[in-house]
């Protein structure tokens, strides 16, 4: 994370008596808050692989939860109006302190006008913060490949580009024909440009 932010997380842990656990990475979640439970007290994780600004917010937005649940138990939704409110105001001391770079810290301003589960669901904010992320060689993101383009993924299963709906876009997998949306976000490894 960003120096100037590690003291007020560091309190945070010890306030709170949290387990912080700096968790491999996962594709499905940044990280991840679990409330007390069989005698284990709060515990958050955050992925090793996120850059220093998407590893601030996705612990601040851990860190709202947890304090969201001592404030409401189980009586507040997770990502409702009681969770938005600590977490612009848990975000406050570290626009404070200018610790992001003006584009993130706008696009964190945006988010926070009706944050969103997931910092990935905002793609204004998604793509400011992946812009500081260490350049990661044969892949793209499915926004950046032509039409008819033919990609990999992770798994190894393969696809071709299809048309934009709305945000997402239609993408036929090769060996299925199954048609799946993908954000425009998601990463994954160009084959060849058309088929």
């Amino acid at each position: 994370m960003p120096p100037a932010a590690a003291p007020l997380i560091g309190r945070w842990i010890d306030y709170f008596k949290c387990e912080f656990k700096i968790s491999r990475g996962r594709n499905t979640k940044f990280g991840d808050y679990r409330p007390p439970h069989a005698g284990k007290g709060h515990r958050i994780s955050v992925n090793f692989d996120l850059n220093p600004y998407a590893f601030l917010v996705t612990t601040v937005h851990e860190f709202a939860h947890l304090h969201t649940w001592n404030e409401h138990k189980h009586k507040a939704k997770p990502h409702g109006t009681e969770w938005k409110q600590n977490f612009k105001k848990m975000m406050q001391p570290f626009f404070d302190q200018q610790v992001f770079p003006a584009d993130v810290k706008q696009a964190i301003s945006n988010y926070l006008d009706n944050p969103a589960a997931s910092s990935c669901s905002d793609l204004n904010l998604y793509r400011s913060l992946r812009k500081y992320d260490a350049p990661k060689e044969d892949i793209l993101t499915v926004e950046k490949l032509p039409q008819n383009a033919v990609f990999k993924l992770k798994d190894g299963r393969v696809f071709k580009k299809g048309e934009q709906l709305r945000k997402r876009f239609k993408c036929v997998e090769i060996a299925t024909r199954r048609v799946y949306l993908f954000s425009p976000v998601a990463e994954v490894e160009l084959m060849r440009e058309s088929a």
